[in-house]
C-alpha cells in the first residue's frame, strides 16, 4: 500500500492502517503483535517530514484522532487539548477564530498535530514547544499511556525527545496547548515586519488574522505547493555555531544573515549558505533546490528518495568545504 509524502516519492508498506481513538489505536497494536509479530511499525501524520529512500517492510499508522477541548479558562489564558490528528493549521484557524492565541506565527506548517510536537515545529521566531503544556502518548510496544510534561520533552531547535530516544516508541495521541486569551505579535524577523509595513499596518491595528495572512503570504510567495512540486518544506536546520565561528564568516561576508542562539551562539541562514554555494535553482538529475527558497528542495517528477539523499549530501559537502558549517537535514530519513 502506498504511504502518502509530500515529497511525492512512491513508496509502499506492508500494510496502512489509521485509528481515531486510544481504544482503536490498543486493538491495533494488539492485533499486530498477535499477528505480525516481528513486523516494524512506523507511525506517520501527513508525512510532510519525512524521505523515503525505499519501500517501508512494516506497518505503518496514522493517526486519525480529533477533538479539540477546552480544560481550563482563566481571564488570560486557556488550557486546550487537541487530538494529535487535528492538521496543524486548521487548529490555528480555528484557535484564532476562539480567541486563543500565540500559534500565529505558525500558520501554513504541514502536517498533524502529533507530528507538530514531535518535530517542534517553528517559523518566524516562534515555536510549538513554546505554548505546549503537555504531551500524551501510547506505547507501540506495550500500549501502555505516558504523559509528558513540556520540560520532559527534552525540546529544542527542531528536536524532541520523540525524534531521539523514544523515536519510534510511542504514537502521540493528544497534545495539550497553553494559549493567551491577549494577541500579543511576536515580530522579531526583519522580513515579517517590512511585509506588516508593505501592508500598511502598524503594530497596534494589526489582528492576529491578519498576522496569519500575512504569514501565509509569505509562505505561499517562496515555497512550493507540495500538491504541485513534491517537496518537504525547510530540507536542512538553520545551523547554529559559535559566536566566534559567525564572526569569522562575518568578516569575510558583511551581509551574512545571522541571529541571536543561545549564550555564546549565533544562528545562521541555512538557504543563504547553500544559495551562496551556488545550488540555488540547480538539480541533480530528477532531484533539485527550489529557485526562490534555497532551504528547499524539490521533486521535479519521478525523483525517488535517493535522489533527493544525493542532492542533499552533495549541498553538504559543498557547504563544508566553502564555509566549515556541517549542515544537517531537518527532514527524517526513512
Amino acid at each position: 500500500m502506498r504511504i502518502d509524502n509530500t515529497f511525492g516519492i512512491e513508496a509502499q508498506c506492508h500494510e496502512l492502517i489509521t485509528y481515531d481513538s486510544e481504544e482503536a489505536l490498543r486493538e491495533v497494536l494488539n492485533n499486530i503483535h498477535r499477528r505480525h509479530e516481528g513486523l516494524p511499525v512506523l507511525h506517520v501524520g501527513c508525512g510532510s517530514n519525512l524521505l523515503f529512500l525505499g519501500n517501508y517492510n512494516g506497518i505503518v499508522l496514522k493517526s486519525g484522532i480529533k477533538g479539540i477541548r477546552l480544560i481550563k479558562e482563566t481571564g488570560d489564558e486557556v488550557l486546550i487539548e487537541v487530538g494529535a490528528g487535528e492538521i496543524c493549521d486548521e487548529f490555528i484557524a480555528e484557535a484564532i477564530h476562539r480567541g486563543w492565541y500565540g500559534m500565529e506565527n505558525l500558520s501554513l506548517i504541514p502536517g498533524q498535530i502529533g507530528a507538530a510536537a514531535v518535530q517542534n515545529i517553528g517559523a518566524y521566531g516562534v515555536e510549538v514547544c513554546d505554548v505546549i503544556k503537555e504531551v500524551k502518548g501510547l506505547s507501540l510496544k506495550d500500549s501502555s499511556e505516558h504523559l509528558w510534561k513540556r520540560d520532559e520533552c527534552k525540546y529544542g531547535y527542531r528536536q524532541s525527545i520523540f525524534k531521539e530516544e523514544l523515536w519510534g516508541k510511542y504514537a502521540i495521541t493528544r497534545v495539550t496547548f497553553r494559549l493567551s486569551k491577549h494577541f500579543v505579535p511576536k515580530l522579531q524577523y526583519g522580513g515579517l515586519v517590512k511585509a506588516i509595513e508593505q501592508a500598511g499596518l502598524t503594530e497596534s491595528t494589526l489582528t492576529a488574522e491578519l498576522l496569519r495572512q500575512i504569514i501565509i503570504g509569505i509562505r505561499q510567495a517562496k515555497l512550493p505547493d507540495p500538491k504541485v512540486q513534491g517537496n518537504a518544506g525547510s530540507f536542512f536546520k538553520n545551523p547554529v555555531v559559535l559566536r566566534e565561528k559567525a564572526e569569522q564568516l562575518l568578516s569575510m561576508y558583511p551581509d551574512m544573515p545571522h541571529y541571536p542562539a543561545e549564550e555564546g551562539k549565533v544562528k545562521l541562514a541555512a538557504g543563504w549558505l547553500i544559495e551562496q554555494a551556488g545550488w540555488k535553482g540547480k538539480s541533480l538529475g530528477r532531484a533539485a533546490v527550489h529557485d526562490r527558497q534555497a532551504l528547499v528542495l524539490v521533486n521535479r517528477g519521478g525523483a525517488t528518495g535517493q535522489d533527493i539523499q544525493r542532492l542533499c549530501e552533495a549541498i553538504k559537502k559543498d557547504v563544508a568545504e566553502r564555509f566549515g558549517i556541517e549542515l544537517s537535514p531537518e527532514v527524517n530519513f526513512i
